[in-house]
């Protein structure tokens, strides 16, 4: 729950709790469900708040990202969503710490971008400089997420389109799509048994994202290709997160413009 992290697009994840309850299919293969179900002591459905890393960016002590040129980004938060009602007591305090810490970069990703006006700050504005606000997609029900976030003032709104498993038409106004300051792209990674599996990506799909935000200047991160692919391209890891190995069109890590 601390800073150590495998995630391709930030530097540290920063978890205020652990524990969530789904939204839609998006969730469906959920890896914090899948691996709480492993071998953990942990119930996922639980949404308990951290002890000893709640104020970790307090003590963070990295002065530059290893990602990109600039500020150190956190990912906030990893094994819960911060927008879950259940974190409604304390939430206050994640943005008391992350007001405290403006030499940091905090990546805010919310299923449940609908409850803006209750779990932004009072004196949000026109957004904080220093947060990133973002939502997921993985399909085309998932789009109504993007829709709400594109109308609410922030620094830099990004979509992660992860896990990916459906096929989303790009047929978009120019002004929506330049509303996003950042695209993730990601296929879904999972077991090849069990109760927590995968569903499959098409590269066509990734492609299609990619090529309607790259081409109008918002900078897309491609963070893997998902198990699936992984297994239908030969790649090295069952990811498929090594981007040498990508499709050449999707060999994208690009990050926002500041």
């Amino acid at each position: 729950m601390g800073t150590i992290t495998s995630i391709s697009w930030t530097d540290a994840t920063w978890n205020i709790a652990r524990g969530c309850t789904k939204v839609d299919e998006d969730c469906k293969f959920c890896y914090m469900y899948r691996d709480s179900m492993e071998g953990t002591r942990y119930d996922p459905k639980d949404i308990v708040r951290t002890k000893t890393v709640f104020d970790m960016p307090l003590k963070y002590k990295n002065t530059r990202s290893e990602c990109w040129d600039g500020p150190p980004l956190l990912f906030t938060s990893s094994l819960t969503d911060w927008g879950h009602p259940a974190i409604d007591p304390y939430r206050h305090e994640m943005w008391d710490i992350i007001r405290q810490r403006k030499d940091l970069i905090f990546q805010l990703l919310t299923k449940r971008i609908d409850r803006y006006k209750t779990i932004l700050p009072p004196n949000w504005g026109n957004g904080w400089d220093n947060v990133w606000l973002g939502t997921s997609v993985g399909s085309p029900a998932g789009l109504h997420r993007a829709e709400i976030l594109s109308d609410i003032p922030a620094a830099v709104r990004f979509i992660s389109f992860e896990p990916l498993h459906g096929h989303i038409e790009t047929n978009w106004d120019l002004s929506w799509i330049m509303s996003f300051g950042w695209v993730i792209i990601g296929g879904e990674s999972g077991n090849e048994n069990g109760k927590y599996r995968y569903r499959p990506c098409d590269v066509e799909w990734m492609e299609e994202l990619a090529y309607a935000f790259d081409s109008c200047g918002v900078p897309v991160f491609v963070k893997q290709m998902g198990t699936h692919l992984s297994k239908v391209l030969g790649m090295s890891d069952r990811h498929g997160s090594n981007i040498d190995e990508f499709p050449l069109k999707l060999r994208l890590r690009k990050f926002p413009n500041l």
